[in-house]
């Protein structure tokens, strides 16, 4: 009896849809795991090269020089991406000027197409960084509804057990009842690291989010006293 009740045989010995539960959440376990070890190197490596930008960037460093160095230094980095196109779009716009206007910027319209490329560039940037966190809420939310059907279904297997062997000894419904309840254990294994790591990168989130529209808001400033009607 203790041999038939470890784990593994309880899982190898389950019947077919519990077995697909168990499979399922498994999925979904590993899924989960992979997003947030993922995540977690992402949002580490975001608030580093965010850090270091800002350094340089408030430090006085040539603005030029900072757009030069992005690729290298800060592939794919949300902050300095939003500095990439809002400062592009200044350029973008002095250049038209200076064709036009010989060397005057209209402010409305230069500053306008600043706010939107930062604007554009901060959705851009935020949508990347969330992608994926609705997963873990789902996986979050659901796991132990999955894992509550699984366990729903073994009870059902024991009571027919009951039923076939006309006894309602522990030796007749333990296996089945047991093989109910390792589905709620992996319901909840699922579910469990899914919602602390969606919580923790939903706050990381945030922050991170607060310090992109920050920045793009002290940038326009800067670029509004460099624009002159």
């Amino acid at each position: 009896m203790a041999e038939q009740m470890t784990v593994w045989n309880l899982i190898f010995g389950a019947g077919i849809v519990v077995k697909g539960v168990l499979a399922l959440l498994m999925f979904l376990s590993v899924m989960s795991w992979g997003i947030i070890f993922n995540k977690w190197r992402l949002y580490r490596k975001t608030k580093q090269d965010a850090d270091t930008f800002s350094a340089s960037f408030w430090g006085g460093s040539d603005m030029d020089t900072l757009l030069a160095g992005i690729p290298q230094q800060y592939k794919n980095s949300p902050l300095p991406n939003i500095f990439q196109a809002g400062y592009r779009e200044y350029m973008r716009h002095r250049r038209d000027s200076d064709d036009k206007h010989e060397g005057k910027i209209v402010a409305g319209g230069g500053l306008d197409g600043i706010r939107r490329s930062l604007d554009a560039a901060f959705s851009r940037e935020l949508e990347g960084l969330s992608r994926h966190l609705a997963f873990l809420a789902t996986v979050g939310s659901t796991s132990p509804f999955i894992g509550l059907f699984g366990t729903v279904w073994g009870i059902m297997g024991a009571f027919q057990n009951i039923g076939l062997s006309q006894s309602t000894s522990l030796t007749a419904v333990a296996p089945g009842i047991a093989e109910a309840l390792v589905a709620t254990a992996f319901g909840l294994v699922a579910a469990i690291p899914a919602v602390v790591a969606y919580n923790k990168f939903t706050a990381d989130l945030k922050r991170i989010a607060s310090g992109m529209e920050q920045f793009s808001s002290e940038f326009l400033n800067i670029m509004s006293r460099h624009i002159r009607s």
